[in-house]
């Protein structure tokens, strides 16, 4: 039998990965492999071993090759080598001969497999595995439905796709991850944590699972729990706070202020994640201004995709002369609280008062 999971929710695809894993007494009779690296060779010698005291052998493998680099014209000019694939489709040139049963002492190369090629020859090897394995195909990226392994896990196992769940498939899917910990988690509180964290999984699975072992066993996730224990959540107050800021809404911005500090966290600090914040939004426009889409600014800065969009939309309602204002003013409003040169209720007086005044 065969398990193909594939697609955009990489996380899912872990974790039923390691459902599959915890669900059969297999043992010593697993046996992993790399896509990138795996020999073919050694793929099949592994699912035509018999198990050994138990009654199936787990054969996994994770990912498929990287398309292998062509030569540059300079490079075969300069070696005077010619391409020999040249002319033959991928599929000729990089496929590798699988072994025949019974020749397992031999071993064939896969160097310079190409995706399709490796997955055309994984494919061919998929109606001859022993009834004895269970082999298992991880593939993260999406999978067209004409591929090979699609069609021959189709028709010889399972495929699993997993799509990244949005909207209400995420509220549902957060529910059901409170459930499965024995523990409910209300809308709003989910809906926070969303606004938070964005679309990944990884992320709301781990804040569900903390969150869940903070209120026990049973009990309910509510919004206030949320505010408490994630850190990010105080990185969106903050984005109202400097919003309030950049608005000149004083009495909002007293209101963000107070919440702050009735959630624990002190006027230094406050001061920090503000200052954090307008250094963010400076490098954020900085892009911006550049060309670059929201992607690549936030591989460029480190950022949550999420967090760049608000950065963006935020950004906006500055230049970059009221930025930079902004930032040095929390400098020196941190250096003075630091050293003892101002009280906590002034420097947040002044925080609301100067941000952003330029000259």
């Amino acid at each position: 039998m065969v398990i193909l999971l594939s697609g955009e929710d990489e996380f899912s695809a872990h974790e039923e990965l390691a459902r599959i894993r915890a669900s059969g007494d297999f043992g010593y009779n697993e046996d992993n492999f790399s896509g990138e690296t795996a020999d073919l060779a050694a793929i099949r010698i592994a699912c035509d071993t018999m198990p050994f005291l138990a009654e199936k052998r787990l054969v996994v493998i994770e990912g498929l090759p990287k398309p292998p680099r062509r030569k540059s014209k300079e490079s075969d000019d300069s070696t005077g080598e010619a391409d020999d694939d040249a002319g033959e489709s991928d599929d000729t040139a990089n496929a590798t001969p699988l072994p025949t049963k019974g020749k397992r002492g031999k071993k064939a190369a896969t160097t310079g497999l190409t995706p399709q090629a490796f997955a055309k020859a994984l494919a061919e090897m998929i109606p001859s595995v022993p009834e004895t394995t269970l082999l298992v195909i991880f593939v993260p990226e999406g999978l067209k439905s004409d591929n090979p392994l699609v069609q021959m896990a189709r028709r010889h196992g399972k495929f699993l796709e997993f799509e990244t769940p949005r909207g209400a498939r995420l509220n549902t899917w957060m529910m059901r991850r409170a459930e499965a910990k024995q523990r409910r988690l209300s809308p709003e509180a989910a809906r926070m944590l969303v606004d938070s964290l964005g679309e990944n999984l990884r992320l709301l699975a781990g804040e569900i699972d903390k969150l869940g072992t903070y209120v026990g066993e049973g009990r309910e996730i509510r919004p206030e729990d949320v505010q408490a224990l994630t850190p990010v959540a105080r990185q969106l107050k903050v984005f109202d706070l400097t919003d309030a800021l950049a608005r000149r809404d004083t009495s909002t911005a007293l209101a963000l202020l107070h919440e702050l500090l009735a959630q624990g966290e002190s006027p230094l600090g406050i001061v920090a994640l503000t200052a954090f914040q307008t250094r963010s939004l400076m490098q954020v426009k900085l892009l911006s201004d550049r060309g670059m889409p929201t992607h690549l600014i936030a591989s460029e800065a480190g950022m949550a995709p999420f967090v760049v969009e608000k950065s963006l939309a935020l950004a906006r309602r500055f230049n970059f002369a009221q930025l930079a204002a902004a930032h040095h003013t929390l400098l020196e409003i941190d250096t003075a609280l630091k050293r003892s040169r101002m009280t906590p209720e002034l420097a947040l007086d002044l925080l609301v008062v100067e941000f952003g005044k330029v000259g």
